[in-house]
């Protein structure tokens, strides 16, 4: 936003550090150094991008797509029966300031754990994050959208 004191930050700006910070280790403060803002406005504009891309893009291109032909290609790749392969990784971050516990994960680091499905291109099909780092992979699914579809036997008929 504008204000007497500074001028709003453009959106090719807010994507540039978002960007930035994802693809870099660096801390919340040389991010915002490297672009001449301060840390609360480079964690602002990185939650804005990252809430955009959640909100409008992620289910234009995170779609399940035509089962039959995943199952098909993993076949051709000598996986029958395969509709994906599922993994989870910990996204480390700073300690929360309320149940801090329940996001210290098995290595001893905070963190938030994201799921993904990927097809036999490897293009992801599902993602599910925002679980806390203590939670097991097995609960994560056991609870994801995808495990309902597959349980219900509706997977095939969606696209996301």
């Amino acid at each position: 936003m504008t204000t007497k004191m500074r001028a709003a930050l453009t959106v090719e700006k807010q994507v540039a550090i978002a960007l930035w910070k994802l693809a870099m280790p660096d801390s919340y403060q040389s991010v915002g150094n490297q672009f001449g803002v301060g840390k609360s406005t480079m964690g602002a504009a990185v939650m804005q991008v990252a809430n955009t891309i959640k909100d409008l893009l992620i289910s234009r291109v995170v779609t399940l797509g035509n089962v039959q032909v995943i199952v098909d290609g993993f076949a051709a790749m000598g996986f029958p029966n395969y509709g994906g392969a599922i993994d989870g990784t910990h996204i480390p971050i700073l300690a929360p300031e309320h149940q801090a516990g329940e996001y210290i994960n098995r290595k001893w680091y905070f963190s938030m754990v994201l799921q993904a499905l990927v097809d036999h291109k490897g293009r992801f099909t599902n993602v599910n994050v925002g679980w806390p780092g203590k939670v097991h992979d097995a609960r994560i699914f056991r609870n994801s959208g995808l495990f309902q579809k597959l349980q219900e036997g509706t997977l095939s008929q969606t696209r996301k």
